[in-house]
């Protein structure tokens, strides 16, 4: 019986291999269909994956385009493939590691270098920025309301240009400034004629100017008159003059070709006045302080002043004493000059052009008065 069982075993065994067999046989055909079938499948997806990759970038530096192709995702790796180098202040419009989608575009400006002067420094800044203000916004640098930047906030950026930011400072002062007093005069029948006496002693005012000073960095260059106040005023000066009527003054002359010397009594312009002396034929000409080498300072310490300053020879009139000249008026000796000898005479102007069209005057005649000036009857 062992070995009847032992027979049927192997008889199994055997017709299991057959079947198995015959069933590879007659579907190998079926196996190999089906397995070239999956292998196109993956093919497709691979192809159709491989294209979905691909997209089309486009890129502008500078504004200027171009179309990209690439399979790449992010932006760092475009711009990696198209050996793009950034600088740290260029400016990109997505994030460098932000994911890309076909037809986006990644624009990127480069900085330029430009020069900014402020407040006593000058250093060179990279900026993308379009205009001057925008760049002096960036370096937070705040502008006064007068200062001065050159070129205009609205001018446009370029590389290497420079940029030049002045303060402007203004200050407001104020300059007091003497106000002479008026003289006013009576008519006194009680003195003789001629003399005066003063009633009332005179005061001077005081005027406040204000001016605005300016200054550039720190620098003072120009002023301007605001306006002015009046914070004293002034007094007149009251003198009584003589009415009654004296006797005619006797005069010693003793002439000399170009003088007479003669104390006397006269009216010039209505102003009645004693004087020393008479000069005659007196030259005059004119000069001005701006002239070359013509300061403001006087020989005697003055200043010099249109309607007063005359320069003379000290030896003819002493300086500091007011003569009377026919044609010109009341005028004072305060300077002299090199070529001032004898009885010559220079008047002062204010303007060079006044002073040359004053040209040259002859045969004038000069009351020397003395150091006190008439007062107007």
């Amino acid at each position: 019986m062992g070995i009847f069982r032992k027979k049927d075993t192997h008889e199994s065994r055997s017709s299991s291999m057959s079947y198995a067999m015959r069933w590879k046989h007659e579907n190998l055909r079926q196996i190999s269909v089906i397995g070239i079938l999956a292998i196109a499948a993956i093919l497709i997806i691979l192809i159709w994956l491989y294209g979905q990759n691909e997209k089309n970038i486009y890129l502008v530096v500078d504004g200027k385009t171009q179309n990209v192709e690439t399979r790449h995702s992010l932006v760092n790796q475009v711009l990696d493939e198209q050996s793009i180098v950034l600088r740290p202040d260029d400016e990109v419009s997505r994030p460098l590691d932000s994911s890309l989608q076909d037809g986006d575009r990644i624009v990127i400006v480069r900085a330029v270098p430009v020069t900014v002067s402020v407040d006593g420094t000058t250093k060179t800044h990279f900026t993308t920025q379009k205009n001057v203000k925008n760049v002096i916004k960036e370096l937070n640098v705040t502008l006064g309301e007068n200062d001065k930047v050159t070129p205009a906030v609205d001018n446009s950026v370029k590389a290497n240009l420079d940029i030049q930011i002045v303060r402007v400072t203004k200050q407001n002062v104020e300059k007091a400034e003497a106000v002479p007093f008026t003289v006013v005069k009576t008519a006194d029948d009680s003195l003789p004629k001629g003399e005066t006496k003063v009633v009332a002693k005179g005061s001077e005012g005081i005027v406040v100017h204000s001016i605005e000073k300016v200054y550039e960095d720190g620098v003072f260059v120009s002023k301007r008159w605001l306006g002015k106040e009046v914070t004293k005023t002034a007094k007149p000066k009251v003198i009584a003059v003589g009415t009654k009527k004296t006797a005619v003054l006797s005069a010693s002359i003793a002439r000399t070709s170009n003088s007479v010397n003669i104390s006397g009594l006269t009216t010039k312009d209505g102003v009645s006045f004693k004087y020393k002396n008479v000069l005659k034929n007196v030259t005059l000409t004119a000069y001005s302080s701006e002239e070359d080498g013509i300061g403001t300072r006087t020989a005697s310490g003055t200043r010099v002043t249109e309607g007063r300053t005359i320069a003379v020879d000290k030896s003819v009139v002493p300086l500091g004493w007011w003569v009377y000249i026919e044609g010109v008026g009341f005028r004072k000796a305060e300077d002299t000059g090199g070529a001032i000898k004898g009885n010559k005479m220079d008047v002062y102007y204010d303007s060079l052009k006044t002073a040359k069209n004053f040209g040259r005057k002859k045969g004038r005649t000069v009351y020397v008065i003395g150091p006190t000036k008439p007062e107007l009857n």
